[in-house]
């Protein structure tokens, strides 16, 4: 398979599913390059809800209590269903995987299980934790100050097994926050679509998870990291951490890094410009 040809792979990050890449698949599909999006585990067609936010009448009180549904969800899981996904687009030869926010902690955990699937690992502001580290400890680091997303939280991750955003909630602040965390160059009309279309809880198991990186597993795979300097998800000094420990950590494969003026979710608010980014890669 020609580069030219070779497959593009786009995985969501938490509480999102494959539908948030429609206009980028679009975009890359007129350039004439195979792609397809794919649900994680936990999430899209893999989404369960608690019928806290799902019953009738609605029960807010449980809403801090009623463990997830998705709560066995864990990155073990996700990065087995990922790898198996690929396979099944590159039809056992090598894909470029595209993966945003949370989405980079298990494609760094299929990298890692089958490199040789891995034409390129795109990091499109995404979790790229290091060797032995839990994407979840990079939450509350000083890099990361400033973060909307946790604050949004309406339950204890370890009593409910997830991350739970109330997205039955009609307080308009709360409402505003998450657009601000996720969608802040997002139209309106567009960013209202999307919360819409979010899973309220994401499996907090994927974030727990941790994987040890090789020179000949994940350490092997080129890689693009394409940060967004108006990110209230994943601030931009974290960002460059993630980029900095991974040269840290193989000198000898330096990331490739690429700069865009965008908030969280550049699938959104400039599609072209992230299509333009990832069908020149692999």
């Amino acid at each position: 398979m020609s580069a030219g040809s070779t497959p593009l792979l786009f995985l969501h990050g938490y509480w999102h599913g494959s539908w948030c890449w429609s206009e980028v698949l679009t975009h890359v599909a007129s350039a004439g390059r195979p792609a397809v999006a794919v649900d994680m585990a936990g999430h899209g067609l893999r989404a369960r809800w608690p019928t806290c936010l799902t019953g009738r009448p609605f029960a807010p009180e449980t809403l801090a209590t009623e463990v997830s549904p998705a709560a066995d969800v864990d990155l073990d899981e996700a990065g087995q269903l990922l790898v198996s996904q690929i396979e099944k687009v590159g039809r056992g030869g090598p894909v470029t995987v595209v993966a945003h926010s949370m989405g980079g902690t298990v494609l760094t955990r299929a990298a890692q299980l089958a490199p040789e699937l891995m034409a390129h690992a795109v990091y499109l502001t995404a979790f790229m934790p290091g060797s032995g580290t839990p994407a979840a400890t990079y939450l509350h680091l000083p890099e990361n100050a400033g973060s909307l997303v946790g604050p949004a939280f309406r339950a204890d991750p370890t009593v409910v097994g997830a991350l739970r955003f109330d997205l039955a909630s009609d307080d308009g602040a709360y409402r505003q926050q998450l657009r601000d965390a996720f969608y802040g160059d997002v139209a309106l009309a567009v960013a209202d679509a999307a919360l819409g279309l979010l899973t309220p809880d994401a499996p907090v198991g994927i974030a727990l998870g941790a994987t040890t990186l090789t020179h000949d597993g994940w350490g092997s795979v080129p890689r693009t990291y394409v940060t967004c300097a108006q990110d209230r998800a994943i601030r931009p000094p974290l960002q460059r951490k993630f980029i900095a420990d991974a040269d840290a950590a193989f000198p000898d494969n330096p990331t490739s890094v690429v700069a865009l003026d965008a908030s969280h979710s550049p699938f959104l608010s400039m599609p072209r410009e992230v299509a333009d980014i990832v069908a020149k890669l692999g």
